[in-house]
């Protein structure tokens, strides 16, 4: 059986311990728990959560900074049977990532029961040989102990049938923060030794553009989901400092793109008499504003880029 971590201490470093440096990525079915476990550990809110499935799309680092290790978060679009050009590119980014990590964390929601599409992913993974692979089950808050144990007990099961060891089995609730430190700690010693690869203060070296995008884009999904699931692609043209302003009163000014694949789209992404975009507009901005740390003026449109989720000079042109 793979050794079950439900250590509720974290162990001391010893003091002559050498500093890890290395990359993680967590996969897991969509709305298995990956982002909100990124930002759990981070302690910051870089990846978008959302409920939506394939709502990642841009691969988010978080960074952990520990006094003896460093550990970057590499967030990997979920991995799904791909039913457009979008989705055969999403599973290239996601083997490409999963060859070039350090330890690969699969999260499994613990209060689902294991199915066809965890397998498809575990599959996948029994084929990256050197990559250790920590189950991590998530949402443990919700179930009890019983349902707990028979999960642990089937993830152990699952590495055995697809021939390969779990190199630790977790669980931990990101919600409660219950054990993320504990997942901390038994990540860290899977990297490689070598000092720090990114300066202290940096949680993320995506480019803020691109984070500004991904929070318009999950602001611009709620609420539209059903009708909207994956044809929303956000663009953000330039982030410019506004000129006349004082240095002790900035503000950023954002213009972006929201762009929808049919012109019956608009109406639903623009609500009746602008109300939905506009409160789109003042929930990103907040967002946005917590992310960058400034005060921020919004500018929203809303384009047709017909069907770009099969056209692969739209999909280029949206930074696919």
């Amino acid at each position: 059986m793979g050794r079950m971590s439900v250590r509720t201490q974290s162990p001391e470093p010893s003091e002559q311990a050498a500093h890890r440096a290395g990359f993680a990525c967590f996969v897991g079915r969509p709305n298995a728990g990956k982002s909100t476990l990124t930002n759990a550990l981070v302690g910051k809110k870089v990846a978008i959560t959302s409920n939506r499935p394939q709502t990642t799309r841009h691969t988010v680092r978080g960074i952990v900074h520990r006094p003896e290790a460093q550990l970057i978060l590499v967030d990997t679009p979920g991995l799904h049977k791909p039913r457009t050009l979008l989705g055969e590119r999403l599973n290239d980014v996601v083997r490409a990532t999963w060859a070039e990590v350090d330890v690969i964390g699969f999260c499994l929601p613990a209060n689902e029961k294991l199915g066809p599409g965890d397998r498809f992913i575990a599959k996948e993974l029994a084929s990256i040989k050197k990559t250790p692979k920590i189950a991590i089950v998530t949402k443990t808050d919700l179930v009890d102990s019983k349902a707990l144990a028979e999960q642990l007990i089937a993830i152990d099961q699952l590495g055995k049938e697809l021939g390969f060891e779990w190199a630790e089995i977790v669980p931990v609730s990101a919600v409660g923060e219950k054990q993320v430190d504990l997942l901390a700690d038994l990540l860290v010693p899977l990297l490689p030794e070598g000092p720090a690869l990114y300066p202290e203060g940096d949680l993320t070296d995506e480019p803020e553009q691109v984070m500004v995008a991904e929070l318009i884009r999950e602001a611009a999904l709620e609420g539209v989901r059903d009708e909207l699931p994956h044809s929303i692609a956000v663009v953000v043209e330039e982030m410019l400092p506004r000129e006349d302003r004082p240095a002790d009163k900035p503000l950023l000014d954002i213009h972006a793109f929201v762009y929808i694949e049919r012109p019956s789209q608009k109406g639903i992404i623009i609500g009746p008499k602008g109300k939905r975009l506009k409160d789109v507009g003042i929930k990103s901005r907040q967002q946005i504003e917590a992310l960058l740390g400034t005060p921020v003026y919004l500018d929203l449109h809303v384009k047709v880029a017909k069907d770009w989720q099969r056209d692969p000079r739209q999909l280029r042109k949206l930074g696919f």
